[in-house]
């Protein structure tokens, strides 16, 4: 097969999305509507693309960052409609095929644009194909119109149709072509703004080659059909998306359970289990046999084999090792690091900070820029104190110390290895190894005192 290139229509500027964010920006399971028609297009065979746009430095700087030297950006201005948009991008494709689409169709697969190409080494197939489906309630699409022997010969906007017969066609156009570089060039010259709407349609080349060689129709999906114009459409194409790639998970060996939300971009390795209402988003990697329970929400979280992520855990941007366990209701915040077959349990928020193997803080804790050592006991309710109002401050606590409940731990400190510090301490200096720290005010006892506060207090209640 000849070389391919692909024109990728996206210079529409979206106004019905009501957001100063370009439409094609707007993601689908954690990529822009963009990336899907470009990695389709690259996935059928495409070696260079062109992207047509509106001039927006993000489409730009996401195009340089994700793709390189495979794509460039030309720039309509003014818009005025489709074929000046692909007239405007065919100037800078040098192969001899050439595939244009649409950058908001997110749902388009592969396989389908290969099939456009394909058809045109076909005996007889002619310069151009296009793609089309059947649809029940064709309204809103142009019209793939055929001539009595079954040709195609036109496509006709919805706004164009002339007669209730055209307006009965349920074939429609998809927006996808396939054809010779030079053909598709001679045709768009001959576009001309001719319709209601005062555009140039990129429609109308059918017509025009159509006159002199053969238009091969290939029908595709009605996924493929759906470009997404404002935030109802995207939705739907985000739902549509999101079953897609759960069914492709469950294929791979993973135990989906109901409707999680997982982005295109997370990985997932065999024999792991992702529970309904679980959300994983971002470079969000769960490794074998780990399982993500109800609630969870992973954004760029790094877990690998055997970890239990009970319901309702949080974490971004952090790293979880082998056979750990963390929640309910954990909370790992950017840069921590929890590492093999340790535990974080109920209500334990973290940040920036290591709780090494087998270490355990299983309820209501915080412990920011710490490094918690191997097989180290954190009780409940410790807090470690690591921020003066200007700085951050580190805590060391080293390996089998144990602090205990209620305890606060003002950092900059060190825990000693094997230390112990009492319950109740505030440790404002550090604690050598095997030492023991106190840090509780004295207490006092008033013996029979409670009977007279009782009368005191309901005599203050019956004087109001």
């Amino acid at each position: 097969m000849s070389s391919l290139s692909a024109i990728v229509l996206a210079a529409g500027l979206g106004t019905r999305m009501k957001s100063p964010l370009p439409k094609v920006m707007h993601t689908v399971a954690g990529r822009p509507l963009l990336a899907y028609a470009l990695r389709a297009a690259f996935d059928a065979g495409v070696e260079h693309a062109v992207v047509v746009t509106s001039g927006r430095p993000e489409i730009e700087e996401f195009l340089n960052e994700q793709f390189g030297g495979r794509v460039v950006t030309t720039v309509q201005d003014p818009p005025r409609g489709t074929g000046d948009a692909a007239r405007i991008g065919l100037a800078h494709v040098r192969t001899e095929r050439v595939l244009i689409l649409c950058g908001d169709t997110p749902l388009l697969r592969a396989k389908e644009l290969a099939e456009l190409v394909a058809v045109l080494d076909r005996p007889s197939a002619g310069e151009l194909s296009l793609m089309t489906c059947l649809l029940d309630s064709p309204d809103g699409y142009g019209r793939v119109v055929r001539d009595d022997a079954g040709r195609v010969c036109e496509v006709r906007e919805q706004r164009d149709l002339r007669s209730d017969m055209e307006r009965g066609i349920r074939e429609v156009n998809a927006g996808m072509y396939a054809g010779r570089t030079a053909t598709i060039g001679a045709a768009l010259a001959d576009v001309r703004p001719n319709n209601a709407q005062g555009e140039y349609y990129l429609t109308d080349i059918v017509a025009s080659i159509a006159r002199l060689s053969t238009v091969t129709p290939v029908q595709g999906h009605r996924d493929a059909l759906l470009g997404v114009n404002d935030r109802a459409q995207l939705r739907d194409a985000e739902e549509l998306m999101l079953e897609r790639i759960r069914r492709r998970h469950a294929e791979a060996g993973v135990t989906v359970r109901g409707n999680p939300h997982i982005d295109d971009t997370v990985e997932i390795a065999p024999d792991a289990t992702v529970d309904n209402g679980a959300t994983l988003r971002g470079s969000t990697r769960v490794g074998a046999g780990s399982r993500v329970d109800v609630g969870c929400v992973l954004s760029g979280a790094v877990v690998s084999e055997g970890v239990i992520l009970k319901p309702y855990t949080v974490i971004t941007s952090s790293e979880v090792g082998d056979r750990a366990q963390l929640g309910p209701f954990s909370h790992l915040r950017p840069d921590s690091v929890i590492e093999a077959e340790a535990h974080l349990g109920n209500f334990v928020e973290t940040k920036a900070t290591r709780v090494r193997r087998g270490a355990k803080a299983n309820h209501l804790a915080y412990l920011g820029d710490a490094d918690i050592g191997e097989q180290a006991n954190i009780g409940a309710g410790t807090i470690v104190c690591n921020y003066d109002g200007t700085s951050k401050h580190r805590t060391m606590i080293g390996a089998g110390a144990f602090v205990g409940s209620d305890s606060q731990l003002v950092a900059p400190v060190t825990v000693g290895r094997g230390a112990f510090v009492a319950s109740g301490t505030t440790v404002v200096r550090d604690v050598p190894e095997d030492a023991l720290a106190i840090g509780r005010p004295e207490q006092i006892n008033k013996e029979g005192y409670a009977v007279k506060l009782r009368e005191k207090l309901a005599a203050r209640r019956a004087s109001r």
